[in-house]
């Protein structure tokens, strides 16, 4: 009987052992899983959003504008849209936008591009540039909130958006042209 308590003792222990290591597991990914969702929140799913829900303009360059024979109209600080999903978010729920900020879309190829300001609350202009980067299209002072359609003349592989008012205050018409580096 004393040989049968000895073999029960010692096959009792790594039980003990296993469930301190199965309970510390699980506090372990609990853990991380608490920590993953304070991540998300702090973050609120989005890069690049402030903790009011509202968009934060991120600088990816510098965009200039030049008359027909080079010279500097203006420079604006860019921020780059080249995926799927920037193209789609554009400048959506944004409250407000520097004079001096805008944002450049560039697309794969050139094609006939058509925007809308759903969800856009601050008024645009949008400028639809070609593959020369050369201004074909200017829709000035867009309406805030609409699914109206505002489309390029033309196959534009480019569109700029900027602060309303801008085209005007800075003379860009169509025939300019645009250049940008990256600075990110």
């Amino acid at each position: 009987m004393v040989k049968k308590n000895i073999q029960n003792k010692k096959t009792a222990r790594p039980n003990i052992k296993k469930k301190n290591y199965n309970q510390v597991y699980k506090i372990a990914v609990i853990l991380l899983i608490i920590a993953f969702a304070i991540f998300m929140i702090i973050n609120n799913f989005f890069p690049g959003k402030k903790k009011d829900n509202e968009f934060i303009f991120k600088k990816n360059g510098v965009l200039s504008f030049t008359d027909s024979t080079g010279n500097v109209k203006d420079k604006i600080d860019i921020q780059i849209a080249e995926t799927d999903f920037d193209h789609q978010l554009g400048l959506m729920f944004r409250k407000s936008m520097g004079e001096n900020q805008g944002m450049l879309f560039i697309f794969p190829e050139a094609s006939v591009q058509s925007f809308w300001m759903r969800n856009t609350y601050i008024s645009l202009d949008m400028i639809f540039v070609d593959t020369d980067k050369k201004i074909i299209t200017i829709h000035r002072n867009t309406k805030i909130l609409s699914d109206q359609s505002y489309q390029s003349t033309g196959p534009a592989k480019y569109v700029i958006e900027v602060d309303a008012g801008f085209s005007n205050k800075f003379n860009i018409k169509v025939g300019d042209k645009v250049n940008w580096i990256r600075t990110q």
